[in-house]
C-alpha cells in the first residue's frame, strides 16, 4: 500500500469556496488535520474521519510545526487516508512546501490540492481587481511575519509598480508604513485592510498609506486581515458602482 498525504487548501472561510477536488479528497479521508482558521462547515464533506485540531496563529498557543509532520506520517504509514487542511492556499503561505517536502523524505506520496487564498478573495469582495489594465501590471504577495525576523527588500518593493498584498501585518502596520515611505513610496498611496476575507462579516478600512496604522487603530481591526496597497484600491469603488449600474441596466428576456 502507497502511503499518502493530502494537503488541501480550504479557501479563506467561505466553505461555498471549496473546490471540488478537495471535497472529494476530503470525503475520502480517514484522518484530517484542520488548521484554526479553517471554517468547520466544511467538516460536513468528512462525517466519518478523526478530526484533529492542530491550529497555528500568531501571538496564540500553536501546534508545534515538528509534531504536525510527525502526525501526518504516522497515521500514513498505518494505511490511513491522511487530509490536512489549511486556509487560503497550501503553498501560500501555509508550509505546504516544506511539509511536501519532508513527507517525501519520509517515503510518503504527497498531494496538493489548490485553495483560494485569501488575498484574491478579500480583494475581489471588496470591489478590488488586484490587476487593472492601465493600473496594475502584476501583484505581489508578501508576508510581514517571518521565522527569522528578517527584513524584506522594501525598496524593491515600493519601486516594482505592482499591486503589493501584505499578509499577517496587523501588529506590524507602522513598521510596514514606516519601510514604504522611506523607499519612496507616496503617503497618499490607496490601501483596503480587509478583515475575515469572504466570510458574511468580512469588514474593511480604506485608508492611506500615511494613515493606515492610525485608521486601522480606530476601526480596530484584528487578524486574520490582509492589506491590499496600491491604485487598484482607489479604483474598487468606481468598480463596485459600474458593476451594479450594469446589472440594473441589464434587459430582461422574456
Amino acid at each position: 500500500m502507497n502511503a499518502k498525504v493530502w494537503l488541501v487548501g480550504a479557501g479563506p472561510g467561505d466553505p461555498e469556496l471549496l473546490t471540488l477536488k478537495a471535497v472529494r479528497a476530503l470525503g475520502e479521508a480517514d484522518v484530517v488535520l484542520i488548521d484554526d482558521l479553517v471554517n468547520r462547515a466544511i467538516l460536513e464533506h468528512c462525517p466519518e474521519a478523526r478530526v484533529i485540531a492542530v491550529g497555528k496563529r500568531g501571538g496564540c498557543r500553536s501546534t508545534p510545526q515538528a509534531f504536525i509532520q510527525r502526525l501526518m506520517l504516522r497515521y500514513a504509514r498505518q494505511g490511513k487516508c491522511v487530509v490536512r487542511v489549511k486556509g487560503g492556499d497550501p503553498c501560500i503561505f501555509g508550509r505546504g512546501g516544506e511539509e511536501a517536502q519532508w513527507l517525501g523524505e519520509h517515503g510518503i506520496n504527497v498531494e496538493i490540492v489548490n485553495g483560494i487564498t485569501a488575498g484574491l478573495a478579500g480583494a475581489t469582495q471588496s470591489g478590488i481587481s488586484l490587476t487593472l489594465r492601465g493600473i496594475a501590471r502584476g501583484v505581489t504577495l508578501v508576508t510581514a511575519h517571518t521565522e527569522d525576523d528578517s527584513s524584506l527588500n522594501w525598496r524593491a518593493l515600493a519601486q516594482s509598480g505592482t499591486t503589493l498584498v501584505v499578509y499577517m501585518g496587523v501588529a506590524k502596520l507602522g513598521d510596514i508604513r514606516d519601510q514604504l515611505l522611506a523607499a519612496g513610496m507616496p503617503g497618499q498611496t490607496p490601501v483596503a485592510m480587509i478583515e475575515n476575507a469572504s466570510l458574511p462579516h468580512q469588514r474593511e478600512c480604506r485608508s492611506c498609506l500615511q494613515d493606515m496604522q492610525s485608521d486601522a487603530a480606530d476601526f480596530v481591526l484584528k487578524s486574520p486581515a490582509v492589506m491590499v496597497i496600491g491604485e487598484v484600491a482607489r479604483q474598487a469603488q468606481t468598480l463596485t458602482a459600474m458593476c451594479n449600474e450594469a446589472v440594473r441596466t441589464q434587459p430582461i428576456h422574456a
